[in-house]
């Protein structure tokens, strides 16, 4: 990684601990890279900027001359370097030589476990299960491309206890259409003539739990073909909330809390001490903990806080990642007082991250639809997907951080121009294929003479494909995969740019007819192209688009 080995020099140059920064420069009158170090020592030594400054160019000058071509210092003190060609023709040949390993990272970074979706059983999937459903499978596959063990997690919240499965049993037995439940008329006449045939001593709200989740799993297994098939989401594990109640984890939480003298029973309702481990109040746990006989009712914070402990203590992640919807804002402070009074995070041992992903509104023609579960007006997922395809809707989510509101531009998703972000981008991908398929003529790595790529447009190609493990390293620790989107976009434009000012092969020349110098150039534009293929091919993988071969 080139902006990792302009940084490790640095610092066995620099003896204090600064916390310099290398990053990379847009505008390239400003280099290719720069740094703050001397701005970063000043405060420390109590010198100039621009006399420190001096220092390090002059050292760096004497010792890495075989990799930058100028240095420069700019006021009030930040320092910017221009690559050699060289650098960045080494790179293309590492990414020609490794392709889909290049930049994947094969050191073990740890266990983390990504839990998202995780849509109530209830209904088909909406929108808003989409934006966070597909940030959370780039997001897993970013991180395993450097370095990490990944299991993608889906809770299925399937209690028997719980009042929403409750409802959707009084829907199965026909006293009630509290949820959508699309498509599955004969599982509910099925399931309802069973349990009014049923003799029993069961309390009805106990029917209605068995019944709601008896549709709920039918409700599931529609919903699972489709993150599966449709939208191409593989989880590793799906995992029941109703296990937490089989296994007794539920009920033991309840103890180990009461021993640790952190509840208390207050209007007839199970209390948890939240407030004592920072949240802003205390919690329930159960309300109406036993009255007539009757069962009580957990709120969700009970089995949730469950199903936490087993992720750290039962399958001990050393980091845990939520992505959840806009309706749970201001659940975590509840969640991690649990954990905290529960001793995960005492000696370390427990990273628990929390990603909202806020609405999106869907926009037409510059006007908002407005959305309607009544009219059946763009609710679902599955509406949108054949409404502009998966790719699409992938990258149109993705492009946009996961924490601010975003419009969704149902017109332009579905525009087949440049105007269109994901068509932007793949036409680059088609671009890259057909000119290799017109080459007629393969070449070895031996052959080329990359030395050649030496134009402002070969360079600024070469310059952005070697960013790509820059992009991976930042994406992975920032959480961010709309990083790598915006970088796809940033590598078309380069690439789109590149093919429209240099001359590659001609229409009427054949690479084999081609003169020694001319065949020389078309084989390393060629090799330049190959590796920006490449990179292309592991960008798609990551981010789950397609790569057409023609548009």
């Amino acid at each position: 990684m080139i902006r990792l080995r302009i940084e490790n020099y640095l610092k066995k140059i620099i003896e204090e601990d600064a916390g310099i920064g290398v990053f990379p420069v847009e505008q390239e009158q400003f280099g290719h890279y720069s740094t703050n170090a001397a701005l970063k020592l000043a405060k420390i030594r109590g010198e100039s900027p621009m006399q420190i400054a001096e220092k390090i160019v002059s050292n760096v000058r004497g010792q890495m001359s075989d990799v930058f071509g100028k240095i420069e210092i700019a006021a009030p003190g930040f320092i910017n370097f221009w690559l050699k060609p060289e650098v960045f023709q080494s790179e293309i040949k590492e990414i020609l030589k490794k392709k889909s390993s290049y930049a994947k990272v094969l050191k073990d970074k740890g266990k983390i476990q990504i839990e998202f979706v995780s849509a109530n059983p209830t209904g088909q999937l909406t929108i808003g299960n989409g934006r966070g459903g597909f940030f959370g499978d780039v997001l897993a596959n970013v991180l395993k491309f450097a370095g990490h063990k990944v299991v993608k997690e889906y809770y299925v919240n399937d209690a028997r206890a719980s009042t929403q499965i409750k409802e959707l049993g009084k829907t199965a037995l026909g006293e009630g259409k509290t949820y959508l439940t699309k498509n599955l008329e004969s599982q509910i006449a099925k399931i309802g003539a069973k349990f009014k045939n049923l003799k029993t001593k069961k309390l009805k709200n106990d029917l209605y739990g068995e019944a709601g989740y008896l549709l709920a799993q039918e409700v599931q297994k529609d919903n699972k073909k489709f993150i599966e098939k449709d939208l191409k989401i593989k989880f590793d594990k799906w995992f029941s909330e109703e296990s937490l109640y089989k296994s007794g984890a539920v009920e033991k939480l309840i103890r180990r809390l009461a021993e640790k003298n952190l509840t208390y029973e207050k209007d007839g309702a199970l209390w948890f001490k939240s407030k004592n481990f920072g949240d802003r109040e205390d919690r329930v746990l159960v309300r109406k903990p036993v009255l007539n006989g009757q069962a009580g009712e957990p709120t969700y914070f009970l089995p949730d806080l469950a199903y936490h402990l087993d992720k750290f203590r039962v399958r001990k992640f050393a980091q845990v990642i939520d992505i959840w919807g806009a309706d749970h804002h201001g659940y975590e402070p509840r969640l991690r007082a649990g954990l905290k009074a529960l001793g995960i995070f005492e000696n370390g041992d427990g990273k628990f991250q929390v990603i909202i992903a806020q609405l999106a509104r869907l926009i037409r023609g510059g006007e908002e639809i407005k959305m309607s579960k009544r009219k059946g007006e763009y609710v679902t997922l599955d509406d949108l997907i054949k409404e502009i395809g998966l790719d699409a809707a992938r990258f149109f989510f993705l492009m946009n951080s996961p924490d601010t509101h975003m419009n969704f531009d149902l017109s332009l998703a579905k525009e087949r121009s440049m105007k269109n972000p994901v068509y932007y981008a793949q036409y680059a991908v088609v671009r890259c294929q057909s000119i290799l398929r017109k080459s007629d003529v393969g070449c070895r790595m031996s052959d080329v003479n990359f030395s050649l790529l030496n134009t402002k447009e070969d360079i600024n190609l070469m310059r952005q494909l070697a960013r790509f493990p820059e992009i991976i390293e930042e994406a992975a620790d920032k959480y961010s995969p709309q990083i790598l989107v915006r970088y796809s976009l940033d590598l078309a434009r380069t690439f789109h740019n590149f093919y429209e000012k240099e001359r590659i092969i001609p229409p009427s020349l054949k690479l084999r007819r081609a003169s020694g110098e001319e065949k020389g150039l078309m084989t390393a534009r060629l090799a330049l192209i190959s590796a920006t293929l490449e990179i292309f091919k592991n960008i798609f993988k990551l981010l789950g688009v397609s790569m057409p071969k023609k548009m």
